[in-house]
């Protein structure tokens, strides 16, 4: 009979200590470990419950999982006007140098959803990462933050949520439900989907939006998952994505790389 693993250690780590994680440890080494990099603000929430299923089900087949919180989300130091792409970045490396210390070497996995794909790939080298798992990666930049306007503009008149319409708030400094700032808004415009040339799994929702629509040369590679999160439903803000569909895909892929 499989032993079900269910530890989860929490600890703050990086130079300051300023960031906050999860380890996972495998009942088995294997000499791979998986790294889970979360998207930002509301969708970080949504995979919540999500990414910390598939921490277990991944320790529980022998790969040792670390999951965590960027500089300025979740529980990590810094508010949420604080968190930028650069620092994203640096803070993927900082984690797995991290689970590489704690896991005692070999290689290195990642998984990400959304921006947290991209940080991932972005962060390949740095990171020294040796496959990445990637579902739902944002391939338009310019059309997320237009998404995430959009979004932003329908709840400052959404009175299913609120007593009053509040039509003065100022969209340019808020994405549902987190503070934004225009450093970021400039650098997510430019943002662009990048293929570190490593073993890769690209994963699709069954009905993605245009900011994570994959084009060529990525389209012929992408692995349909029946899944329909609906990232950009205002409705849909407050319902966490749970799908074993999904899970299992990413699960598959980590096991076939590791």
């Amino acid at each position: 009979m499989k032993a079900r693993i269910e530890a989860e250690l929490p600890f703050y780590f990086g130079p300051g200590k300023e960031l906050f994680g999860f380890y996972h440890p495998a009942a088995a080494v294997t000499g791979t470990a998986v790294l889970l990099c979360p998207p930002f603000g509301v969708e970080q929430i949504r995979c919540h419950r999500l990414y910390r299923q598939l921490a277990h089900s991944l320790a529980e087949s022998g790969l040792p999982v670390l999951r965590f919180d960027y500089f300025g989300t979740g529980d990590s130091a810094g508010d949420s006007h604080a968190f930028e792409w650069p620092r994203c970045l640096a803070d993927v490396a900082t984690a797995a140098a991290e689970l590489r210390l704690r896991h005692g070497g070999g290689r290195l996995l990642a998984f990400g959803a959304r921006l947290g794909a991209n940080a991932a790939l972005a962060a390949a080298q740095t990171a020294r990462l040796d496959g990445v798992v990637a579902w739902d990666a944002i391939t338009d930049g310019a059309a997320l933050v237009r998404q995430y306007d959009s979004m932003e503009a329908s709840l400052k008149v959404d009175l299913n949520r609120f007593e009053v319409a509040r039509p003065d708030l100022d969209v340019s400094t808020q994405w549902p439900g987190f503070e934004t700032s225009e450093r970021l808004r400039s650098q997510l415009l430019e943002l662009r989907l990048l293929d570190p040339g490593i073993a890769s799994a690209w994963l699709t929702s069954s009905s993605p939006d245009e900011a994570s629509r994959l084009g060529e040369p990525y389209a012929s590679r992408q692995v349909g998952v029946d899944v329909a999160p609906r990232w950009d439903d205002v409705n849909g803000l407050e319902l966490a994505i749970l799908s074993h569909p999904l899970l299992e895909a990413a699960r598959r892929h980590l096991k076939e790389m590791a």
